[in-house]
């Protein structure tokens, strides 16, 4: 779906954090298809990748010519220092620029009541950024499951149904999902430890494990899920209904900068 075929108007512009990869011999600021696929034909908004310049940004000012803030999944995992963690395992995937980049661009997003969703690394670094820290290693903590998919296996396999979770009643996805249980994938190690400030849980894994979050008290759709909505969305009722929704959250900040009523500093 065309992103202006819902509405005249423009579609809403919303940033998507990158990751920086090296892609021999030259490093890249990336971002993976499937969510701009996913944000573009499901919420129907125009993505603009964010490079991952850390200190390089006014961040107030750069959410302010934002309508939406998309947080994606990474094959890489969130410093340790930045919340206090122990030490990772050698080998352990990190990307500093973008952790030095998205933490703060997070709390600028609910700051400015700034739509955000946040997948998978998303909502680690949203639980992060409010000062949550997380399990290194969900499969290592007592009780609970081994939440990584099996790389041997095709894609469709790694990313297909794995377990259910757990809607809190009255919450923003049992709204969405109209049904107090759904199943989801799991392709993730890492989760969240304890909540971080003004978090709440959405959704929870029969383990225990937090698989979704909301900011309670957001002037905006702010939500956070553990799994991957944005894998084959399309066939998803679920999937589909999130993306709607953090698109109507989108369009409705669009529709109001539009206004005049959310201006930058360089605009001031």
């Amino acid at each position: 779906m065309n992103p202006r075929s819902r509405t005249s108007a423009p579609a809403p512009l919303v940033g998507v954090p990158a990751c920086e990869q090296t892609i021999a011999p030259h490093p890249y600021y990336v971002a993976g298809a499937k969510y701009i696929t996913a944000l573009s034909a499901g919420a129907g908004a125009l993505p603009m990748l964010i490079p991952p310049l850390g200190g390089g940004y006014d961040f107030a000012d750069l959410v302010a010519r934002l309508d939406g803030l998309l947080v994606t999944g990474s094959p890489s995992n969130i410093e340790p220092r930045r919340y206090g963690g122990a030490a990772s395992k050698p080998g352990t995937a990190h990307d500093p620029k973008r952790d030095a980049t998205s933490l703060p661009l997070i709390r600028a997003a609910i700051a400015a009541a700034c739509p955000v969703l946040a997948i998978c690394r998303g909502i680690q670094e949203l639980n992060v950024a409010l000062g949550g820290t997380l399990h290194q290693e969900v499969h290592a903590v007592p009780g609970r499951f081994d939440h990584r998919e099996d790389k041997t296996r095709p894609l469709a396999v790694q990313y297909g149904p794995a377990h259910p979770v757990r809607l809190v009643a009255g919450g923003v996805l049992e709204g969405l999902a109209g049904s107090p249980e759904i199943t989801v994938n799991s392709v993730h190690a890492q989760g969240i430890d304890a909540l971080g400030a003004g978090l709440a849980v959405e959704a929870r894994a029969p383990d225990g494990q937090i698989e979704a979050v909301r900011v309670a008290d957001a002037g905006a759709f702010a939500l956070g899920v553990q799994w991957h909505p944005e894998w084959r969305y399309a066939g998803d009722p679920v999937a589909v209904a999130l993306f709607a929704a953090f698109g109507a959250a989108c369009r409705a900040r669009a529709e109001a900068r539009a206004a005049g009523g959310i201006r930058g500093r360089a605009a001031e």
